[in-house]
């Protein structure tokens, strides 16, 4: 992987930057002028595909393979990115499970695994990024809008990420007088192929005509977003989940 000398640039850590939300953040956030640290689980194709992706247009970013779920392959990703970069402004948690299945066929297996991964990978990353983020930085988790709309199949899933908005809004509260904000973005349907995996052409158009703008959101939709919350204009927003969903209730 590629690696770079200490920077002044602010610096990004973005978990799960190596596909879908996650590479689309990564790629956002490089084109607004942080360096990045692309986190991914095991798709070393894909972390790299990342990076040639921000390099390409001139950006700066190395990959970093790391469990979320593992404290210390979370700490050696934090150290990386602080021996590499200097420092670390930004935290976005994209990482993350969905298996999909009623309550009652749920095996218990999975479930351990979607909490495994969920709610203790977010509170691995978020407890690093707590001790270590710069002042003025920003820490960006993910939720889901299915915990407003309680989507048949969904429940695994949904449980976790209310555990992740209880996270967030608490450590933004614990983080007072360190001027990092602590936040949370609640995509609805978004075209990823973590959302399309499994459902067919009639679900996929049901889910989006849902919202008042008549489309599935993009990653690129998200993005702006989390681009909104890790820069200068986001600044005010503190202990908030936003559903950026396209107007879906």
């Amino acid at each position: 992987m590629t690696s770079h000398p200490h920077t002044d640039q602010r610096v990004a850590i973005v978990t799960g930057g190596s596909r879908g939300i996650g590479r689309e953040v990564a790629r956002r956030l490089a084109a607004d002028g942080l360096a990045v640290v692309v986190g991914y689980a095991g798709n070393d194709k894909a972390a790299e595909e990342s990076v040639r992706t921000i390099e390409e247009a001139g950006g700066t970013a190395f990959a970093a393979r790391a469990d979320v779920a593992e404290e210390a392959e979370v700490a050696a990703l934090f150290d990386r990115a602080e021996s590499t970069y200097g420092g670390i402004d930004v935290v976005v948690h994209a990482a993350g499970r969905m298996p999909l299945s009623p309550l009652v066929d749920l095996d218990l297996a999975d479930l351990d695994a979607v909490c495994r991964t969920n709610i203790r990978g977010t509170f691995v990353v978020d407890q690093q990024a707590a001790r270590r983020l710069r002042p003025g930085g920003a820490i960006v988790n993910f939720s889901t809008s299915v915990l407003g709309l309680s989507f048949p199949g969904y429940g695994a899933y949904a449980a976790t990420k209310g555990a992740v908005e209880a996270l967030t809004l608490i450590l933004a509260r614990e983080l007072r007088g360190r001027e990092v904000t602590v936040n949370a973005v609640a995509p609805g349907p978004t075209a990823t192929d973590l959302f399309l995996d499994g459902k067919d052409e009639e679900t996929v158009a049901r889910l989006a005509a849902q919202p008042p703008l008549e489309r599935l959101g993009t990653p690129d939709d998200i993005a702006r977003v989390v681009s909104f919350l890790a820069g200068p204009d986001g600044r005010w927003v503190n202990g908030q989940v936003l559903r950026a969903n396209g107007g879906i209730v």
